[in-house]
């Protein structure tokens, strides 16, 4: 049996469709990575797993529970990191690992947890004392405290440096490896590509697109060309300029200009001569292949859906 079954989820807000005919399913001990824009539905698709809201129509099943039921076995058998946990500045991190610990009957002990979240030299201080990036790991504690089956990540790794983003995804692996069950929801395309096994990419409420990381990219044709904007040019004309030149559509992104194409030799070809007759210099120029984040750009930006 599937760790989540989702059949037909609708949730309407009057004439809002935030959920319209979302299916998918999650299989145990996977991780399942759902992907989409602020408004896609994700974040009210999670919710209604998680049991916090009713679905207006559709099947849902959550390790065979209905999570709207809100059953204690239920509870006992999930981890919820939430984007903002509001948890209280006073508390230690010792004593608010405890308190929630309180709350399940299988739980971690102290020492593994604070370990696992690399909080050892915290365990003691106020939650208010802390940094951003370390009240999210307390957050990442309080989500793996009772031994879930089932762990829901919503933007876990927002405000970490580099190696804590790797910590935490080394823990999220060992989990799996012992069975868990993880739904991420991320903005981070890296993380999604990195740990997910499959993807599921949201809009309009709807799924757009599903499949491997590998699946998904191998559905864009055509390979990433990328490079710094040329001083002397400015940003809100490099579309234009840039399309022309390499005959292909561009995105910019503040100094970065980047097109998807299918033949990138005579590209760069075209694109490195007109640099040479324009007297500029193409900084950081790069031909790399496709990746998890040109496809969810392809999908959620007006482009065809990728083939999974």
């Amino acid at each position: 049996m599937a760790a989540i079954e989702v059949r037909d989820l609708h949730k309407y807000y009057g004439e809002n469709h935030a959920v319209d005919g979302l299916s998918f399913h999650v299989e145990a001990g996977e991780v399942y990575a759902l992907l989409g824009p602020n408004g896609a539905g994700k974040s009210t698709a999670v919710e209604i797993l998680e049991g916090h809201r009713t679905a207006t129509s559709g099947q849902v099943s959550v390790l065979g529970f209905d999570p709207a039921k809100v059953e204690r076995d239920f509870r006992n058998r999930i981890g919820v990191v939430l984007q903002s946990s509001g948890v209280e500045n006073e508390f230690t991190v010792r004593e608010v690992i405890d308190l929630y610990a309180s709350a399940y009957r299988s739980r971690r002990s102290m020492d593994d947890v604070l370990a696992l979240t690399g909080l050892d030299a915290k365990a003691d201080e106020r939650v208010g004392s802390l940094s951003g990036g370390q009240r999210r790991r307390v957050d990442l504690a309080l989500g793996i405290v009772g031994s879930p089956d089932l762990l829901f990540l919503d933007e876990p790794t927002t405000g970490f440096d580099p190696s804590a983003r790797r910590l935490s995804w080394d823990l999220i692996e060992e989990m799996c490896a012992g069975g868990t069950t993880v739904l991420l929801t991320t903005h981070y395309l890296d993380e999604a590509e990195h740990l997910a096994d499959r993807v599921g990419v949201m809009g309009d409420g709807r799924l757009l697109a599903e499949g491997t990381p590998a699946s998904l990219i191998d559905g864009i044709s055509g390979t990433l060309v990328s490079f710094q904007l040329p001083q002397g040019i400015e940003a809100v004309d490099a579309a234009s300029i840039f399309s022309t030149v390499m005959g292909a559509d561009v995105r910019v992104s503040g100094r970065l200009v980047e097109a998807t194409v299918e033949h990138s030799t005579r590209v760069v070809h075209r694109l490195t001569g007109w640099a040479v007759s324009h007297d500029m210099e193409l900084m950081s120029l790069s031909v790399t292949r496709a990746s998890l984040e040109d496809v969810y750009l392809q999908l959620t930006t007006g482009g065809e859906p990728a083939d999974a």
